[in-house]
């Protein structure tokens, strides 16, 4: 029987484990940074009505190839992939849009329409892991769903642009904007830069040729030097805008100017699918290289329709975590307002105890459980923190507490059961009274 279960046990590993390429792991500043760009997120995105939504990591295989296209790079060769228990195909979210979108079709939630969400989380794709760009990464998204006005896009641009101004990181930021235009439109001006590259078949590279086939409006986003001048010399959205798309286009130009949002144009942003329309744009850093989008966006009108639900206009953005968390400037570090210093293990439940009260109360508080009182006593002064709470046999005896500045050095005595008070008078600038 021993026997039997020795063999179940498993073996040890020939090495240490590695975390997955294209994973990272984090603690420390790295962790500190990642921490502030989403308490910020939080932080702003109530302040513009944006409500909390959650959709699952993983979903059914056939939400993400219904939406991104089958042919897109993401469906046929970023998206990790597997099948369940139950032989369903299934697949990591490679983004948040679709799952938010099959959720709000699945749900009903048109009832509620327009909805104005926002979700962070993370997002798996199989690329080439870079500078920014991992296998497991992590985003921030928001979206307003069921508004088709130009101010919801204005809305969702002021809101990334007010996110980028509270990380301190706006000034190093231009916000790009273009359109798609609406259907007929995009179909005529498709049309015609499909003809233009198909003229110049021979001088575009392998990409581009390829992308002429399957959607020639993406040779547009090409950066080989090679196709750059037929890029340049490719007819422009604006010749073929109808009323309706001209006239959307500079409606949100001009609420753009009343946000006292600056922006430039860029006629090469383009989104490859169809159910994209209208506006689209991007928040673009020199800082971070060939990574230089922190947040993009657009309006999709036709994706809720396309993927079975109600045609429903919708319009959103989504930001890397990671590319955000390398702009901000180191975050301040955790404040700790008082260290609990215990000596002896009859003071250890009264420590305790008093810990529990000060966080109760809103205080930051820690105590240091190794070494002498010597040795705790030099913890403390580390930490940054203000007091030191001194509790030994003679305290517990007394039933009092001794407390220090450690500033100043100053202490006095005060009464255990009203510690916790003391204490936060003494933070408020009540001074060391007994």
């Amino acid at each position: 029987m021993h026997r039997r279960l020795l063999s179940l046990m498993p073996r040890p590993m020939s090495k240490a484990p590695q975390k997955p390429r294209g994973t990272q792991d984090m603690i420390g500043e790295a962790a500190a940074r990642f921490d502030h760009v989403i308490e910020t997120f939080n932080r702003v995105r109530k302040l513009h009505g944006f409500g909390r939504v959650e959709v699952p990591v993983f979903e059914a295989t056939a939400v993400f190839a219904r939406s991104l296209g089958e042919t897109t790079d993401v469906v046929s060769k970023e998206m990790y992939e597997f099948t369940d228990r139950g032989g369903d195909a299934m697949c990591l979210r490679p983004e948040f849009t679709a799952g938010i979108a099959r959720a709000y079709i699945e749900n009903g939630w048109q009832q509620f329409s327009p909805l104005k969400l926002a979700a962070w989380g993370p997002l798996f794709r199989y690329e080439r892991p870079q500078k920014g760009r991992f296998r497991q990464f992590h985003q921030l998204d928001a979206e307003i769903l069921g508004a088709g006005e130009p101010a919801a896009d204005v809305e969702v641009i002021a809101l990334g642009q007010h996110l980028l101004e509270e990380l301190g990181v706006a000034g190093d930021v231009v916000v790009t904007v273009n359109s798609m235009g609406d259907p007929e439109t995009r179909a005529a001006w498709s049309a015609a830069v499909a003809a233009h590259f198909a003229a110049n078949r021979d001088a575009l590279s392998e990409d581009s040729q390829r992308r002429l086939d399957a959607n020639p409006l993406r040779i547009l986003d090409s950066k080989d030097p090679g196709d750059q001048a037929l890029v340049a010399d490719a007819p422009q959205i604006d010749a073929f805008f109808t009323s309706e798309a001209g006239h959307f286009f500079e409606r949100l130009q001009a609420g753009l100017q009343a946000s006292g949002i600056a922006w430039t144009r860029n006629a090469r942003l383009v989104r490859g699918l169809d159910y994209y329309r209208h506006s689209v744009f991007e928040f673009v850093t020199q800082s971070l290289g060939a990574q230089g989008t922190v947040l993009g966006g657009g309006r999709y009108d036709g994706l809720i329709g396309h993927m079975g639900g109600p045609e429903t206009p919708a319009v959103g953005w989504a930001a890397g975590i990671e590319r955000l968390a390398m702009l901000v400037a180191e975050p301040a570090q955790p404040k700790v307002d008082v260290a609990v210093v215990a000596v002896g293990a009859e003071a250890e439940g009264p420590a305790l105890a008093l810990l529990a009260g000060l966080r109760r109360a809103g205080v930051a508080a820690e105590q240091g459980w190794r070494g002498n009182l010597k040795k705790k006593m030099e913890r403390a002064g580390k930490s940054g923190a203000r007091l030191a709470v001194l509790i030994g046999g003679d305290e517990v005896a007394g039933g009092i507490v001794t407390l220090r500045d450690l500033g100043s050095g100053e202490q006095v005595p005060v009464a255990m059961a009203e510690a916790v008070s003391a204490i936060r008078a003494r933070l408020a600038g009540g001074g060391m009274k007994g």
